[in-house]
This record gives C-alpha cells, sequence and structure tokens, in this order.
C-alpha cells in the first residue's frame, strides 16, 4: 500500500536535467525517459529509503548523462526481473533499466545511491 503522504518536490531536479539536456541539445524522447528514471529513484529514495528529501546529483561529461540519487537507508534494493505488471509496486527498477543504457546502485558511508546513464548518441 502506498504511503499517504505526499512525496517531496522534485521540480528543481527535474528542472535541472532539463536545462542540462536542453544545453547540450538532447532530443525530448531521450529527456522524456530521463525525466521517468528520475522520478522513479527519487520517489524510490523517498518511500523505501526513508529520506525526506533524497540528495539528486546531475553531471552530463562527454555526451553523458549520469544521475544519481542518495538516500540514508543502507538497505540495497532488489530488482525484480520479472515483475508482476498488476502489482501496485515493484516494477521501478526495472523500468528505470528498460528507459536507461546503464543502471545501478552503490553503498554509501551513510546509505546508498541509484544512479543510470543515458548516452546523447543512441
Amino acid at each position: 500500500m502506498f504511503p499517504r503522504e505526499i512525496p517531496p518536490d522534485w521540480s528543481a531536479a527535474r528542472e535541472e536535467l532539463r536545462e542540462a539536456t536542453a544545453r547540450a541539445g538532447w532530443k525530448p524522447d531521450l529527456v522524456a525517459d530521463a525525466e521517468v528514471a528520475l522520478l522513479e529513484l527519487f520517489v524510490n529514495a523517498w518511500r523505501h529509503g526513508g529520506s525526506a528529501a533524497p540528495l539528486v546529483v546531475i553531471a552530463l561529461l562527454d555526451r553523458v548523462l549520469r544521475v544519481s540519487v542518495s538516500d540514508g537507508s543502507p538497505t540495497l534494493p532488489i530488482q525484480c526481473d520479472d515483475p508482476d505488471p498488476y502489482a501496485v509496486s515493484g516494477r521501478g527498477l526495472h523500468l528505470v533499466r528498460s528507459l536507461t543504457h546503464r543502471s545501478g546502485t552503490e553503498p554509501r558511508k551513510s546509505g546508498k545511491s541509484c544512479w543510470f546513464e543515458l548516452d546523447a548518441a543512441a
């Protein structure tokens, strides 16, 4: 069941993503994929990582966009290879993996970071 609370505002992160990709001349369909993947990781960090305000880092280097979202929970997410299409949740990381070129999770001193990369030339 979803929490009844409203997730934190992710508009600043989305705007930063849009500005970085617009300056680099990215195609709108890749930007849309990046936005969906960012939202998925952001909401997961809030819902499952217990972070009231997930930390988002957006970097665009050599035509590769890397987005990471960090939270304070050390519990690494479990990625389902064959998610139930009728389940209320459990498809987020599968969605991120299908929309991006690379994705993963890295433990940190306090918590973890989930990230994805997209290539502009794709």
